[in-house]
């Protein structure tokens, strides 16, 4: 029978519970526990794919398509499993679930309350992660704050599961802020008291408490808060604000988290957590280490939230420390590259990214960054719709004209290059034109993108996720292949393209497929590690030149003299 492990938050929000959660489950399956994780939203949306990202920073995409909460993102980098649409539980899909039964009649005319049949349909979500995993241990992240009034049928359900399987089945672990007054040089504990009473009120006793704060914290705070919250002082975990988020496991590890884990809820370890923890530890250890930097830039319309394209980030640190060479990436906002504005800033930068979005806000920005990369042979890595504004780019420069677009911004465009599919244009729900979840696709043999992927140990055929609703236009692939576009990854039946490449250009290369969702710590993507590469090689080549005429000059100062 799987343990359960919940963790809540208090004193307020954006604590990084999700990373606590990843970071518990790695320190775990170190020891060769096995593991799986999951988040209850206590928000009524369904889901977070009709939410603006500055609501809720990026939409992570699991292998079958559910579109969730970044901090799935989080877990599968961390623990390096993939999960699925039952790892993320919404208040939207609990109640649409039991209001769809009670109009079916499935409650025999009974009174339909949150308690209950709310707090059962939240367990039975939770015991289907545990059957499908078979895991050792199921993490629960129980989204927002202790207090929040959305959030308290999630808390009854966890507190009942305490009863349902057995005290020492389940641990409860709370994740508190210490605020720092900088007038008396001291960290208080009073707000994580509060929030430690309030959990209590609901009938939930932490069994472990993880102080996050941004200075040290000393042995009498780690004291303070175990008498005055009832827990014992080896399970008051100090959680110091890391220069890396990946630096997290360590942490917990050397604070014997991970022992006191294991002995209170009796789990067997079949494997040294050291050794567990060894290639982790290479990974952090690399982070640090001073290595030459490379700038890739960024381009898209919600730079101003970093959260907005978290996962692209991981990919590009993934790759750039693959390379040996640390990643600074420059936030480029599209719609002032739109207004002529920050062009110069594309000069700076060894590489363009251009993430996925939907919208037309921007876009002539992002077109602009891939004229740029087009004529200066700046490497490029275009995301689903930066593989379509490079196709749209080409298009133009061919056809001489602005007029090539995609219908999705301009539906009487004379050059629809980017188009819904004939079977997709009758569907009128918002979700059911898109495509969601891995799709395979076909690599064509000696392009920059098999390459990319053979280097890495992959077949001619990889399975990637995807989450859009337009694709490329075949009506156009003989155009833009006559000028040099190859259309590198094509599915297995020959109609859609998947990855888009210029034959004539060190790489600039688009996949319709998200590849950020599949970059690993320990295993970067191959076309997040291809255009570093590049990158690399550009900048490489740059200081060369540089360093020749440098010594031109200097030979030419001596010759004067």
């Amino acid at each position: 029978m799987s343990k359960y492990i919940f963790v809540t938050g208090g004193v307020l929000s954006g604590l990084g519970k999700g990373v606590t959660v990843a970071s518990i489950g790695r320190i775990l399956k170190a020891r060769g526990v096995k593991v799986a994780t999951m988040k209850l939203d206590p928000y009524l949306n369904v889901d977070p794919g009709t939410m603006s990202p500055y609501q809720h920073g990026e939409v992570f995409v699991t292998e079958d398509g559910a579109e969730t909460d970044l901090d799935l993102g989080h877990y599968e980098r961390f623990v390096d499993e993939n999960l699925s649409k039952l790892s993320n539980v919404t208040s939207g899909q609990i109640y649409n679930y039991v209001l769809s039964q009670e109009r079916r009649g499935d409650y025999l005319g009974g009174t339909i309350q949150v308690i209950p049949h709310v707090t059962n349909e939240i367990k039975r979500r939770i015991g289907l992660v545990a059957r499908q995993s078979t895991a050792d241990v199921v993490l629960v992240e129980i989204g927002g704050t202790v207090g929040d009034i959305e959030g308290l049928p999630f808390l009854e359900a966890i507190r009942q599961m305490r009863k349902d399987v057995g005290r020492k089945n389940t641990l409860f672990v709370h994740v508190t802020w210490l605020p720092y007054l900088a007038a008396s040089k001291e960290l208080k504990t009073k707000p994580t008291q509060h929030s430690v009473r309030e959990l209590r009120s609901i009938g939930i006793q932490p069994d472990v408490i993880a102080l996050r704060s941004d200075h040290p914290v000393d042995e009498d705070v780690l004291a303070k808060t175990a008498l005055f919250c009832d827990v014992e002082k080896e399970a008051v975990i100090p959680l110091i604000t890391a220069d890396t988020i990946y630096a997290v496991p360590i942490s917990l590890e050397e604070s014997g988290l991970g022992d006191w884990i294991v002995n209170e809820m009796q789990l067997a370890v079949t494997r040294d957590p050291a050794e567990g923890l060894a290639n982790w530890r290479t990974f952090v250890n690399d982070i640090r280490r001073q290595k030459p930097a490379l700038r890739i830039g960024l381009v898209g319309k919600y730079v101003e939230l970093e959260d907005a394209y978290f996962s692209v980030k991981e990919a590009l640190i993934h790759a750039g420390l693959a390379a040996g060479w640390d990643v600074h990436i420059e936030w480029i906002s599209s719609e002032e590259l739109e207004r002529g504005r920050g062009l110069d800033r594309l000069d700076e930068v060894d590489g363009i990214v251009v993430p996925g979005g939907f919208g037309y806000r921007g876009i002539e920005g992002k077109i602009a960054a891939a004229r740029y990369a087009r004529l200066h042979n700046v490497p490029y890595l275009g995301l689903c719709l930066g593989m379509q504004v490079m196709c749209i780019e080409l298009a133009r420069d061919i056809f001489d004209s602005d007029e090539p677009n995609s219908t999705e911004f301009d539906i009487s465009t004379e050059y629809p290059i980017i188009d819904l599919m004939p079977d997709q244009r009758d569907i009128a729900d918002m979700g059911g034109t898109m495509r969601l979840g891995v799709y395979p696709c076909q690599l064509q043999p000696g392009a920059k993108a098999a390459q990319a992927y053979q280097n890495l140990g992959f077949g001619s055929v990889i399975y990637e996720r995807h989450r859009h609703r337009f694709e490329f236009n075949n009506h156009f692939r003989d155009d833009l292949a006559a000028h040099g576009m190859v259309f590198s990854g094509i599915s297995p039946d020959g109609r859609l393209v998947e990855i888009a490449e210029l034959a004539d250009h060190p790489y600039m290369l688009g996949s319709q497929f998200h590849p950020e969702f599949k970059s690993r710590p320990n295993k970067p993507h191959p076309l997040f590690l291809g255009l570093i590469q590049a990158a690399k090689a550009r900048r490489l080549e740059h200081s060369a030149a540089d360093q020749t005429l440098q010594e031109e000059e200097t030979g030419e100062l001596l010759a004067t003299d």
